[in-house]
């Protein structure tokens, strides 16, 4: 069985820098959020219905996921990986840019906020094609062997887009006064994503499409109905399977990586910067994890690491809330430490994507994943916040919780994997 070769490095390459821009364009609302709320909503307002309108705004996001996630995946199933890897980034691109050149409630009124609602749907529709097409993509082109690898260093390449979006948001407000970001300095994130956007689509032009897809379109091996339909009459473990992986990949990130820098401020009055510098640290560790664990997932198999990555996760989780709780002097270790062990969700795309035969791979993945992250990625931070007055550590106790999910999926992936023959 062959290595990498120089054509698959360049696939991983381009997929991943891609995919962090994307990442970048879709998360980078979330860091200018409040000035957002300033600009597209009547001044007069009660300051926290803007917020909840903003946040509303950014929520719909992620509502609109599964709708593009599906229809993008069902034409990828049909016409092919490619065509589908390149419309999720420019579809992504293009109301990024319109964001930063969107006028604001002064100069349309009402429309400012209604406009801006439409181009976060278009948004969250790239994003659900986007995430599940790019693991896909770079499955199909690598040799078996090295698909954990492969997935790992993909979602390396879309975390790291929330650390881009942190640090252009951190330099914005660092170059501009607070009264300069108001006036134009916020437009300046938008515009930069959707430039590099547009020459990520570019780029593309160069990949070629898997060899898994040609295979099947030569064999005319493709799906010859609804491949969704397929996929749910056919493939139900790998649905329930997938689902709860997105479940412990949304949790592990939502928490420790979104969340905990306000909740640290909040709880404990450790101070923003201090939080977000260590923060930048943990997404940065989180980064090289998802590659050290997809890597580490082909040479031991994905399931029994996924197991003790979890165990691993869930220790650390509880190690750095229990911590940090007396006081903020080892913050940027302990928040490292917990980031490279995050990393555990590397292995997700791999086992993901090896559930689902080729015909209709991209929609059964497609499909688990962006439902299951629209209903868990949107009710973590809820269940989180309404357990927190009952529980300071309720953040490290909802991970360990998920972390023992992920321990029993991965070692079920396990048992399945010793049991086949050969």
């Amino acid at each position: 069985m062959r290595a990498l070769n120089r054509q698959d490095y360049k696939t991983l390459v381009l997929a991943a820098l891609g995919g962090a821009l994307e990442f970048y364009d879709f998360i980078i609302f979330v860091f200018f959020a409040v000035v957002i709320g300033k600009l597209f909503f009547p001044p007069d307002m009660p300051d926290w219905l803007r917020q909840v309108q903003t946040y509303g705004i950014f929520a719909a996001g992620y509502l609109a996921r599964p709708l593009g996630g599906i229809v993008m995946a069902h034409f990828g199933d049909l016409l092919g990986r490619k065509r589908m890897f390149m419309l999720s980034i420019f579809l992504m691109s293009i109301p990024t840019l319109a964001i930063g050149l969107l006028p604001t409630y002064e100069n349309i009124g009402i429309w400012a906020p209604l406009l801006l609602l439409a181009l976060r749907v278009m948004q969250g529709a790239a994003i659900g094609g986007e995430v599940p097409g790019a693991w896909v993509f770079v499955s199909e082109h690598v040799p078996p062997r090295h698909v954990g690898f492969a997935c790992g260093t993909l979602t390396a390449g879309l975390t790291s887009g929330i650390l881009i979006g942190s640090l252009v948001a951190m330099s914005v407000n660092k170059i501009y006064t607070p009264a300069e970001v108001l006036a134009e300095g916020w437009r300046i994130p938008f515009i930069i994503g959707g430039v590099f956007g547009l020459i990520s689509v570019w780029l593309r032009q160069w990949l070629h499409e898997t060899p898994v897809f040609k295979e099947m379109q030569a064999k005319q091996e493709l799906a010859n109905e609804l491949p969704l339909r397929k996929v749910i009459r056919d493939h139900r473990p790998a649905i329930i399977q997938t689902i709860l992986l997105t479940w412990l990949l949304s949790a592990a990130i939502v928490v420790m990586i979104l969340m905990t820098p306000t909740l640290v401020q909040k709880l404990y009055a450790i101070p923003a910067a201090t939080a977000l510098q260590a923060n930048s640290i943990a997404t940065l560790s989180l980064s090289l994890g998802c590659i050290l664990f997809g890597a580490a997932a082909d040479r031991f198999g994905a399931g029994i690491v996924l197991s003790i990555g979890c165990v691993f996760l869930g220790l650390t989780s509880a190690l750095f809330y229990n911590q940090v709780a007396e006081g903020s002097q080892n913050i940027n270790a302990l928040y490292a430490l917990c980031g490279l062990f995050v990393g555990v969700i590397g292995i997700v795309p791999s086992l993901a994507v090896k559930s689902f035969p080729p015909v209709v791979r991209f929609s059964g993945l497609s499909f688990s994943y962006n439902v299951a992250y629209a209903v868990f990625g949107g009710l973590t931070p809820v269940m989180v916040s309404l357990l927190l007055p009952l529980d300071k550590l309720a953040p490290a106790h909802y991970v360990e919780a998920i972390s023992i999910l992920g321990i029993a999926v991965g070692l079920n992936s396990w048992g399945k994997a010793k049991a086949k023959p050969g």
